[in-house]
């Protein structure tokens, strides 16, 4: 058998649920948009890259308010959740030209939420075959370009 070591992976997984507060209430905080990865605010929700990403451009559209249920997200905001979803679906589609698109919600730790106290939506470009065998088997994600690389990208294309 053979392994592929991840070390960089252990100080997420070892601390994610011991991280004190919330980092998507911490990153809305922060007056450095790039150091936290947010590539746009709007007026109820922010679009922040995954620092994780399952595949390159993986984003998330996060409201302002610390909601654990979509149910109790205020009508405006869900509406520009899903505007800002619709945007980067665009932006994205014109960046990477994916085969698709994923797009969604874990809503509760039982439900595969990371961040299951604060509600946010995924999306993210996917091509066919992009699960291979290292993602597969190995647990590894391999990945073209550096985040920083990413956020310029998407940062233009959503000011544009």
């Amino acid at each position: 058998m053979d392994y592929l070591w991840t070390p960089w992976r252990y100080a997420y997984v070892s601390t994610a649920d011991k991280a004190p507060g919330c980092i998507f209430c911490a990153a809305q905080k922060s007056a450095d948009d790039r150091a936290v990865r947010i590539v746009y605010r709007g007026r109820h929700c922010f679009v922040i890259l995954n620092t994780y990403p399952y595949t390159p451009g993986h984003a998330m559209v996060v409201p302002y308010a610390h909601l654990d249920e979509l149910q109790k997200l205020p009508a405006e905001a869900a509406q520009e959740m899903m505007t800002l979803s619709q945007r980067m679906e665009g932006a994205l589609r014109g960046l990477y030209h994916p085969d698709g698109i994923n797009l969604g919600m874990n809503i509760g730790k039982a439900a595969g939420a990371g961040v299951a106290g604060h509600i946010h939506m995924h999306v993210l470009p996917r091509w066919v075959a992009d699960a291979n065998f290292v993602s597969v088997i190995g647990e590894t994600r391999i990945l073209p370009e550096e985040l920083d690389v990413t956020w310029e990208k998407i940062r233009n294309a959503l000011a544009a």
